[in-house]
C-alpha cells in the first residue's frame, strides 16, 4: 500500500496556481486523512464520483494511482471547482473527468452512472437538519450495485473536539460529526449492505470509514 508520505510528496509536485491555504490543504491532506487506505479500495477501470471534491486532490490521486475510467467531482465552491479542473488538466487527454459546482443540496442525477461514490469528510459539513435527507437522496440516486464509501470524523471519540477546532480555523464553522454507529444504523435502515467498516487515527484526527453497497437488481 502507498504511504501517505508518498502521496504528500506527489501532491507537492503539482504546479497549479492556488491560494496559500488551498495549497496547504492539497499538499498535506494525506497527513491528516487516510487517503492511502481509501485509494486501496479502488480497482482499475472504475467510474468514481467524488462528493465534496475540494480542490481535487483526492481525484488527482485516483487519476494517477488507480487508473479509473472516469471521475466526476462536485463542490459548493466555484473556486475549488476551478482548482480541481486545473489540478487534473494534465490528464485531459487520457481521462474523462468532470468537476461541477452544486448547491450542496441537490445531487446530480449523473451519479447513477458511477460505480463508487466517495464522501470524504463531507457529512460533518452538512447542516445538521439536512444530513439524513442528503444521504437518503444519495441512496435513491445511486445505481443498483454501486458502492458508497464514507470517511468521516468519529463523534464518539474525545478527539472530535480537535477536528472542531480545525474546522473553526480553516472552514470557519463547527462540524456536525456523527458516531460511526449512528452512521452504520442510518445506512442499514436505507437497505444498504455494509461490506466494511473500520476506525483509525491520523495525528489527532479520529476517523471512521464505511463501505456500503446498494443491492443489485
Amino acid at each position: 500500500m502507498l504511504t501517505n508520505k508518498e502521496l504528500t510528496q506527489f501532491l507537492k509536485q503539482t504546479s497549479v496556481n492556488l491560494s496559500f491555504i488551498d495549497k496547504l490543504k492539497v499538499y498535506y491532506r494525506p497527513l491528516v486523512c487516510p487517503l492511502n487506505t481509501l485509494l486501496s479500495y479502488l480497482k482499475p477501470g472504475e467510474k468514481v464520483f467524488d462528493i465534496g471534491c475540494g480542490s481535487g486532490q483526492f481525484s488527482l490521486l485516483v487519476a494517477h494511482y488507480c487508473k479509473p475510467k472516469k471521475i466526476f467531482g462536485i463542490e459548493i465552491s466555484q473556486t475549488l471547482v476551478t482548482n480541481a479542473r486545473a489540478l487534473l488538466h494534465p490528464y485531459r487527454e487520457t481521462l474523462d473527468y468532470t468537476f461541477e459546482y452544486f448547491d450542496g443540496i441537490t445531487i446530480p442525477d449523473a451519479i447513477n452512472e458511477y460505480d463508487t461514490i466517495f464522501m470524504i469528510d463531507v457529512v460533518h459539513h452538512i447542516p445538521k437538519d439536512g444530513q439524513r435527507a442528503f444521504i437518503k437522496q444519495l441512496y435513491e440516486k445511486m445505481s443498483p450495485g454501486s458502492r458508497l464509501i464514507i470517511k468521516d470524523i468519529n463523534a464518539a471519540s474525545p478527539l472530535v473536539y480537535f477536528n472542531k477546532f480545525h474546522d473553526l480555523v480553516f472552514a470557519r464553522e463547527i462540524g456536525n460529526e456523527w458516531t460511526k454507529q449512528n452512521m452504520l444504523t442510518l445506512l442499514s435502515d436505507l437497505n444498504l449492505t455494509i461490506t466494511l467498516y473500520n476506525e483509525t487515527r491520523t495525528l489527532l484526527y479520529p476517523h471512521y470509514t464505511i463501505i456500503a453497497q446498494k443491492e443489485p437488481v
